[in-house]
């Protein structure tokens, strides 16, 4: 008689469930000693994985084009072609392109609002902890939101003005509803759809559905576009935090 072959329980026969791929992560980054430190953070947790790493954004391109990494940590000043560019590069030629965070010394720098409108998912300054490191790769990869709203606002004031006649003609064709126009107000602030969702009286899933929907009218690719068109439009005031009922 034959026998088969061992296979391990599958979760339906009551095994425990398979574990998930860790998040891929590539680093592009001109200083290899900063580089080392975020190899050293990320590597440390087992649901994260640096899969290369890049000193210049003309290596950092066809990198993460080969590797096609979840999320990418891209230096916003880097020789060769800067984070900016770069990030332009890999959103205009990937189908399926990582979650970009900007990595910069100083928050009030206009290259990460233009590293915003570009299309990265996020900003992180170098100084952050490895405790915010980590979670903003986290957040990122699950197209949460990873902004901070008074230093965006400074941005915004200073920076929307130049395209507010470009995204006032944007917000009136999207035509929001008056719970998409609430949720982005809300998103502006900073909120998850799960404080969003506990602010409104609605569930997550509701959230999630209007969050879509916003995203889809303005033509944006994820919350932090949106949050920027809001600034540039004129639909939050930069200037002022953003009121927290809509």
């Amino acid at each position: 008689m034959t026998q088969e072959p061992a296979t391990e329980p599958s979760a339906e026969q009551g095994g425990p469930p398979a574990s998930p791929l860790p998040l891929r992560i590539v680093l592009a980054d001109d200083e290899r000693m900063v580089r080392t430190a975020l190899r050293a953070i990320l590597g440390a947790e087992p649901d994260l994985e640096v899969v290369g790493e890049a000193s210049t954004g003309a290596e950092a391109v066809p990198l993460i084009r080969s590797l096609r990494p979840d999320v990418v940590l891209m230096d916003v000043r880097m020789p060769e072609i800067d984070g900016i560019r770069a990030t332009e590069q890999v959103l205009a030629t990937m189908p399926e392109p990582p979650r970009i965070i900007v990595v910069t010394t100083f928050e009030n720098d206009a290259y990460v609002y233009d590293a915003l409108r570009a299309g990265a998912s996020g900003f992180l300054l170098k100084r952050s902890g490895a405790d915010e490191l980590v979670q903003a790769v986290r957040l990122v990869a699950r197209s949460d939101s990873l902004l901070f709203p008074a230093a965006v606002r400074r941005l915004a004031a200073r920076h929307a003005g130049q395209r507010a006649a470009e995204n006032t003609a944007r917000l009136l064709r999207a035509r929001l509803s008056d719970r998409e126009r609430a949720v982005l107000r809300l998103m502006t602030a900073g909120l998850t759809n799960a404080e969003i969702a506990d602010r409104l009286g609605v569930g997550p899933a509701t959230v999630k559905t209007h969050v879509a929907g916003v995203l889809a009218k303005l033509g944006v690719r994820d919350r932090t576009q949106a949050v920027i068109t809001a600034y540039e439009c004129g639909f939050v005031r930069p200037t002022a935090a953003p009121p927290l009922h809509p």
